[in-house]
């Protein structure tokens, strides 16, 4: 059998893990095996914090409806409790971002709602 040497797959694929590494700091972004450690744990890091991500923009949501309802004299938990008693499709999303645009529409949906 006849001998193969590998040393264009070896640097091609040296070249693009550094690739992804351009930009980081001290040896992981020069030595390969380092390099290869760096990509494994951003790819981790980036995978768990994509799903807090979703988490940190609920708490915002809840965060800024709260502050409209209380200028209001509301509490958060009655009004999501009306919400879902009157059967209303709007998420904490939609409402977080009526309240941050519009005051005066969040006002009177409140007040609708709290009847």
């Amino acid at each position: 059998m006849t001998r193969v040497k590998g040393g264009v797959n070896a640097l091609k694929t040296r070249r693009n893990i550094l690739k992804q590494t351009k930009g980081y700091r001290f040896g992981r972004s020069t030595k390969e095996a380092d390099a290869y450690q760096a990509i494994v744990h951003a790819g981790m890091y980036s995978f768990a914090h994509r799903r807090d991500k979703k988490g940190d923009f609920r708490k915002l949501w809840t965060v800024r409806i709260n502050a409209s309802l209380q200028d209001m004299g509301y509490s958060f938990s009655k009004f999501i409790g009306a919400i879902k008693k009157n059967n209303m499709a709007l998420d904490r999303k939609v409402l977080s971002e009526i309240a941050n645009e519009n005051p005066d529409t969040f006002k009177r949906i409140a007040e609708k709602v709290m009847k």
